[in-house]
């Protein structure tokens, strides 16, 4: 195997050659025309929105209409799908079905989704036959479904070979629902999806076509959102781990195009070039993935967009630094622009084609003058050996490379040792120097040829303006926060006017006349901005890992080291409404001890406000986790506001979620109900946030509930009662409050041995109040378990065999008097006691790893146990928001 840096044309030959001995086959006719005169010249211009309409014949207007019609889209190209859309309970919550027509196909590509399932893409399989009429119309143009092979080789063998041509129960590529959804997204249900599809580790959109409308979508805004981690290692000195927006590193890029036919696929290409090892994970569709045979109908023009993120493991990582992966679906020649922008944003390109005749060598030539490195990737057809030599050693210095810039790929190439290869390629370049952009500079590139980039949008950029003027100086707006909040938890009069003697700092009145926005759609940006602005600020780049680089992923369930300190909380928008929560507490008590009146209070219209955040998908703060202490007056004027709000569809759930820290509390809720709740040890709860989930009104009066209200707590301290000093009893109070308020709790253990002390001290304090809590255990294990469900052995171990922890707890509430394990509460009964087992997050090593199906299923099947107990009337008796309101002022 010739190196990078050496001639090339005998490889060439010899393989080609080798190629001819036996005979080639074509699914049908694909004998190129040759082309005369210059009629077909492509000019390598400057971009317009003109050049863009070019793309798209007349007939390819109506594509979009009735692909959007078949999945039922077409309401939504006004009226677009929203996040809380996406994630209403049906009756489909509580069922695993198979989609029965193709406008089912959407919404179940958004439940598994949702729920993290890697199979998510798989959900194109209509099970009933549908009519003839009813199947999209294969494109006669689409040449990527015509392929040769040799017929002396067994075509299932080579990994980059297509499968076969579609069939009647996969009548949409699943790229084409991708696009379609997209297009009927609101900016924020598209970052949702962006963010689902990153957490399954899909590749990522990046221009959206849209042929209806003449236009492509650079989407900056939707891949905001994403956020990875991964090893940075500096030229000199100890590298350490850095978190970031996929948006603002600059990293090598390396751009993926088919020019007219290739036997080869870009996908399988990439895909291999993606996996270390012989596990291949198949980041990019690819028509060999069972349901992928389908022909694109609206979907060409699509760029994907994927990275490989090192983990700091010698044996894992390809390269040394984040690289990112560009792919272009469909032909160069019918989406030139998409085209040009990748050769100005890349470091490489590399081209992939079966032939280079004289049309393919004037496309390429109006590229002289591009300072982008081009490699080419053959799979050259019999007979057209001398004319692709003649042709290429034409065009190789028109485009200043040489002949170790053309690579041979047919049925008889080691396929690993061409992936190696193409490896040490990428690596090579960007080893040296070579151009390094960011996804903000990309859109940039974007703008100038025409596209339009979604963040541009008038609404997202005066809420980002706002946000700026918010966070220049953030510590210093939240005036009573710190030690004066920590203070004020007892609540005295005098220190409450204190606090409501003060006016809102200016950046907490840009915050509230940020809320204030009569624009919904400018509201919801800048509370984003707002989001990410805080994190990036408070974010060092990079950071030294507490543990080993090679543990880039949660420690193990349990690992909770009850002798780390706590860390210092960093900035989030819950500060802000704690501080507008404080203002309003104050204002409460002086209404309240006659020395305010009624009619003067400024601040009593922070709850609605708040309310808005609520009812969009933003969690709020229900305990304070500065002090771990509820703010009575603010969370009953939050409640009130909501029971104004809804109105006759008030009956509620409450639904919890307690436990030690690192035993995945908050990314269960996540996967489980689509919600936002932080995660990791910096932005994990410290206190408790509630979100609102809607019960769709058809699925309503079967639930017996309207909505659901999901409450994520901090986490809990870990280890012997005396490790755990004075925050003890606050954990306390915290675990009875939410225990007490919730219709079901489940506790998430690092040990199927021990409950937490904190969580048992609160089933006795409950106990003792004559409340009866419905709860359920899961433990999430490190190792591959055989199934999700409950184990009655360890059922056993929680009733029989206490831990220390659980034995110390009893002793000290019960004061001696018997209580030694969990079967001695009176309302726990051995026969509804369960204990789920959810198999680990990751399949594989992070950051390269997907969320294993395994646990995505579990996760399923554990929330389909919660609703059809909560259908069956299992769990505690559901409350109207009144009662919970008298159950927050009890507790």
């Amino acid at each position: 195997m010739a190196s990078p840096g050496h001639s090339d044309v005998g490889e060439v030959a010899r393989e080609v050659k080798a190629s001819e001995g036996g005979t080639a086959v074509a699914i049908a006719d694909l004998e190129w025309r040759e082309m005369e005169g210059d009629d077909c010249e492509f000019p390598y211009g400057d971009g317009t929105n003109e050049a863009q309409d070019s793309d798209f014949p007349a007939v390819e207007r109506s594509r979009l209409q009735d692909m959007l019609s078949l999945l039922g889209l077409e309401t939504h190209q006004v009226q677009k799908l929203g996040l809380q859309d996406a994630l209403q309970i049906s009756s489909d919550s509580v069922r695993n079905w198979a989609p029965q027509a193709p406008r089912d196909l959407p919404w179940t590509f958004l439940r598994k989704l949702q729920a993290l399932n890697a199979e998510a893409r798989n959900s194109t399989t209509v099970v009933p036959d549908m009519p003839l009429d009813a199947r999209p119309v294969e494109k006669e143009s689409q040449v990527e479904e015509i392929v040769y092979w040799d017929t002396a080789e067994d075509i299932s063998a080579d990994i980059y070979s297509f499968s076969e041509l579609p069939t009647p129960d996969t009548p949409v590529n699943p790229l084409d629902l991708l696009c379609a959804l997209l297009l009927s997204s609101d900016s924020f249900l598209q970052q949702e999806i962006v963010l689902k599809m990153s957490l399954c580790q899909f590749a990522l959109p990046l221009i959206l076509p849209d042929s209806e409308n003449h236009g492509h979508t650079f989407l900056l805004w939707a891949l905001r959102g994403v956020v990875r981690t991964w090893w940075a290692q500096p030229p000199r000195g100890v590298g350490g781990l850095r978190e970031d927006s996929v948006v603002l590193p600059r990293v090598p890029t390396f751009a993926f195009v088919r020019m007219e036919v290739s036997s080869n696929s870009k996908s399988q290409l990439l895909n291999a070039v993606l996996s270390p090892g012989h596990r291949q994970h198949d980041c990019f569709w690819h028509r060999d993935l069972g349901v992928g045979t389908s022909p694109r109908e609206i979907s060409d023009g699509l760029v994907e967009i994927s990275w490989f993120l090192p983990s700091g493991r010698e044996d894992l990582d390809l390269f040394s630094e984040p690289v990112a992966f560009l792919n272009l679906r469909g032909d160069i020649g019918s989406h030139w622009l998409q085209f040009k922008l990748l050769t100005e944003v890349s470091s490489a390109v590399f081209i992939l084609t079966d032939n280079v005749s004289r049309k393919e060598y004037k496309l390429l030539s109006s590229m002289k003058g591009s300072a982008t490195k081009c490699y080419f990737i053959l799979s050259p057809c019999r007979g057209k050996r001398n004319t692709n030599l003649r042709l290429l050693g034409r065009l190789l210095p028109v485009l200043r490379v040489d002949h170790s810039h053309v690579l041979v790929k047919v049925s008889s190439t080691d396929s690993a040792r061409f992936v190696h290869r193409v490896r040490s390629i990428m690596a090579h370049v960007a080893r040296s120097p070579c151009r390094r952009l960011s996804l903000e500079d990309m859109a940039h590139a974007a703008r100038k040829l025409g596209l339009r980039v979604d963040e541009d949008c008038e609404e997202c950029q005066r809420a980002k303006g706002r946000m700026e003027r918010v966070t220049r100086s953030p510590r210093g707006t939240l005036r009573l926060q710190g030690a004066l909040g920590g203070t004020a938890a007892p609540v005295e009069r005098e220190l409450r006017q204190a606090q409501w003697a003060g006016v809102p700092a200016g950046g907490l009145q840009d915050f509230i006349a940020g809320l204030s926005s009569p624009s919904l759609g400018e509201k919801q940006y800048f509370l984003r901005w707002m989001e990410w602005g805080l994190a990036w600020a408070a974010q060092p780049r990079p950071r030294q890992p507490l543990e080993p680089p090679a543990l880039l992923r949660a420690k193990p369930s349990g690992a909770a080291d009850p002798s780390e300190p706590f860390r210092p909380e960093p900035l989030g928008l819950e500060h802000f409404l704690r501080e507008m929560g404080q203002l309003y507490e104050a204002e409460s008590c002086l209404v309240e001890a006659g020395k305010l009146p009624a009619g003067q209070r400024r601040f009593a219209h922070f709850p609605g406000l708040a309310l808005e955040l609520l009812l969009r998908g933003l969690p709020l703060e229900l305990v304070d986790g500065s002090t771990l202490s509820a703010p009575l007056r603010w969370v009953t004027g939050l409640l009130k506001e909501l029971h104004a709000h809804l109105g006759r569809r008030s009956r509620l759930v409450v639904l919890s979620a307690l436990g030690v820290r690192g035993t995945g509390k908050s990314t269960l809720l996540n996967t489980m109900f689509g919600l936002r709740f932080a995660t990791g040890k910096a932005r994990g709860p410290r206190g408790a946030f509630m979100q609102l989930v809607t019960v769709a009104e058809s699925f309503s009066q079967d639930l017996g509930c309207d909505q659901i209200l999901v409450i994520d707590s901090g986490g809990l301290i870990a280890g012997s009662l005396a490790t755990a000093g004075g925050r003890f009893e606050l954990e306390v109070s915290l675990a009875t409050l939410i225990m007490g308020l919730s219709n079901v709790t489940v506790v998430t253990l690092a040990d199927t041995r021990d409950i937490p002390p904190a969580i048992l001290h609160a089933f006795l304090r409950l106990e003792k109040a004559g409340h009866m809590p419905s709860y359920q255990f899961v433990h999430q294990n490190l190792h591959d378990m055989p199934a999700p469900g409950p184990k009655p052995r360890d059922r056993r171990w929680l009733l029989d065999q206490p831990g220390d922890m659980s034995r110390a707890a009893a002793q000290t509430d019960k004061q001696g008097d018997g209580l030694w394990t969990l079967a001695d509460l009176a309302f726990c009964d051995p026969e509804k006691l369960h204990v789920w087992h959810i198999p680990n997050l990751w399949h594989g090593a992070p950051p390269m790893a997907a969320v294993s199906l395994g646990y995505s299923e579990a996760i399923f099947e554990l929330k389909r146990c919660l609703l059809e107990n909560i259908r069956n009337g299992l769990s505690n008796p559901n409350r109207s928001i009144q009662q919970l309101i008298e159950l927050v002022r009890r507790l």
